[in-house]
């Protein structure tokens, strides 16, 4: 069974080299490239199931290209993971924002990396949730239809708000979103409110969940995580 194809984005010959030499051990096809733009004419060639991506880099850079591959109907579906440095949490934030699925900082060690790569691959070759599920993880209960929220067998009472942002994260779990996601995804673009009033809705959340509130991960510089 042959493995999945990784097409790797790096300007820094040494990150590319010691990448692409960890991902092969660990089976991956990986086609290793230097520039954006060198990136975006082999995607117009060949399918890849996975883009590990530098911000950094000459020409066109990380977050252009990540806006390029999601607005286009071919490689939208393809999943990115961004590669950065600690100081890049705004270029972070964004990269998510336009449809990047994970990040990974530098520098990081290869069993880490192999780790985020696999689980972004496994999030997406599950199928697709039916939202109107009810979810069933370990000692929560979500049931979107009735909306109610079980912990160990005991219903918990959570505002809509409340009950809508535990369902986006719950949903999906290992996927990072950002405050904006969240915002956008549980009260509309057209709602004002503020980065913080999420940060006092998730504070809210956790104590009322309890022990299951502990699945909720805050990403720091970014956002929040239902944890796998």
């Amino acid at each position: 069974m042959s493995k999945e194809r990784i097409l790797l984005v790096e300007d820094e010959e040494d990150i590319l080299e010691l990448v692409r030499y960890n991902l092969s051990r660990e089976g991956f096809t990986v086609t290793p490239v230097a520039s954006g733009e060198e990136a975006l004419t082999i995607l117009k060639e060949k399918v890849y199931d996975l883009v590990l991506l530098d911000l950094m880099l000459p020409g066109i850079d990380g977050l252009e290209i990540c806006r390029i591959l999601k607005s286009d109907a071919a490689t939208k579906d393809v999943p990115v993971v961004m590669l950065t440095a600690k100081s890049e949490e705004a270029d972070i934030v964004a990269g998510l924002e336009l449809g990047a699925d994970d990040y990974i900082t530098k520098p990081f060690s290869p069993r880490v990396l192999s780790a985020r790569v696999k689980a972004v691959l496994r999030r997406r070759a599950a199928p697709v949730v039916d939202e109107s599920a009810a979810l069933n993880l370990d000692s929560l209960m979500i049931h979107p239809g009735r909306h109610e929220v079980h912990v160990d067998g005991k219903p918990v009472k959570l505002t809509l708000t409340e009950f809508r942002i535990l369902h986006l994260l719950a949903r999906r779990p290992g996927w990072v979103f950002s405050r904006y996601q969240i915002i956008n995804n549980v009260q509309g673009e057209d709602h004002i409110v503020t980065d913080r009033s999420v940060d006092v809705q998730i504070v809210g959340l956790r104590k009322k969940l309890g022990s299951a509130g502990k699945r909720i991960e805050t990403i720091r510089g970014v956002g929040y995580r239902f944890k796998e």
